[in-house]
């Protein structure tokens, strides 16, 4: 079974990028045949960007993702900028893809809001991405729940060409975790947390200080009730309850049981000390990683060799079955 996902290289990573995405990329690595992982730096072109921001955050992200616990030994990684194939792809999917589809996308018309210039490429960020999945037909995606719809509009996309062409794409299934699959804000729990959106008192970041993480949580947002416990009238104290049991593998009943006599000052206190647990290895990891550029430029190259090779195969068939280029035999006669 083939695992991809990938990941945007844009701002720092926070605590639901990591329970959300990248706890799941580790545990997706053995379990992938391969599992394949790419930082998307194309797609972050799509909106203004600084050009050596973007660089530098490439480099950020890569180096979070292995301290976290990916091995370019046990999975692919790479950055999709090195692999000209998705973007070829991208456009030749662009023929079964239904523009009004793309318009009704609620990312897009969030990300279109208060813009000097929206861009083609926000409008085909979609495509893009169901080019990242389909080169490699991947079996598998594992997403946060604010990815659904994109994960429908690639099945989509699948789906149509395979009818109009031939059985030639692998229609992927989404992989959401069962706990943690959107963390929210601690300032405003009913707002999920986010890189661009979120308050930064709200949003604990992978590599935060202990002691900024604790201050976070003490200020949590929570409710006038006084029980640890999940419900629809309890979004601050749900959101610290799926938090806790995400970094500590346990279940969010489990940890209801465990603290129902808690106070919540006390339970927040719990929930900030696990969370820097967690964390403190990941940060400790990542300063050494992203020290040598050289050597994530090696994991990089390494990454796009194979990735390359891999959906080429895909997009010489796409290629053939559309009528694009030569047909194959004589390709195959050029050699």
């Amino acid at each position: 079974m083939r695992i991809f996902s990938g990941i945007q290289p844009t701002g720092r990573k926070h605590l639901g990028n990591h329970i959300g995405a990248i706890r799941q990329y580790v545990a997706g690595q053995d379990r992938g045949d391969p599992a394949i992982y790419c930082i998307v730096d194309l797609h972050a072109t799509t909106v203004a960007y600084d050009p050596a921001e973007l660089r530098a955050r490439t480099y950020d992200t890569v180096a979070t993702l292995m301290a976290a616990g990916l091995d370019p030994g046990r999975c692919l990684l790479f950055r999709q900028g090195d692999v000209p194939e998705h973007s070829e792809l991208c456009w030749l999917l662009c023929s079964v893809t239904a523009l009004g589809e793309l318009n009704r996308m609620h990312q897009f018309r969030d990300k279109s809001l208060d813009r000097d210039l929206v861009s083609a490429g926000l409008l085909l960020y979609p495509v893009l991405q169901a080019a990242d999945v389909l080169a490699y037909r991947a079996h598998e995606v594992p997403v946060g729940e604010d990815q659904r719809e994109h994960l429908e509009v690639m099945r989509g996309i699948a789906q149509r060409f395979n009818a109009r062409y031939g059985e030639t794409l692998v229609v992927p299934e989404h992989r959401i975790p069962e706990v943690g699959a959107r963390i929210m804000d601690l300032q405003d729990p009913t707002r999920k947390m986010s890189t661009s959106a979120a308050s930064q008192e709200g949003t604990v970041y992978v590599l935060d200080e202990p002691e900024a993480i604790r201050k976070k949580f003490r200020r949590a947002v929570t409710d006038s009730g006084a029980e640890v416990r999940r419900g629809p009238d309890k979004a601050g104290i749900s959101n610290l309850i799926d938090v806790l049991a995400a970094v500590t593998d346990s279940t969010p009943a489990a940890v209801e049981r465990e603290y129902a006599d808690a106070r919540y000052g006390d339970f927040k206190t719990k929930v900030a000390d696990a969370v820097t647990a967690h964390l403190a290895p990941i940060r400790e990891r990542y300063a050494d990683l992203r020290a040598d550029e050289d050597a994530l430029e090696a994991v990089f190259a390494a990454g796009a060799e194979r990735a390359s090779a891999l959906a080429g195969e895909t997009l010489a068939d796409v290629r053939e079955v559309m009528g694009v280029g030569p047909p194959r035999a004589h390709r195959r006669g050029r050699r």
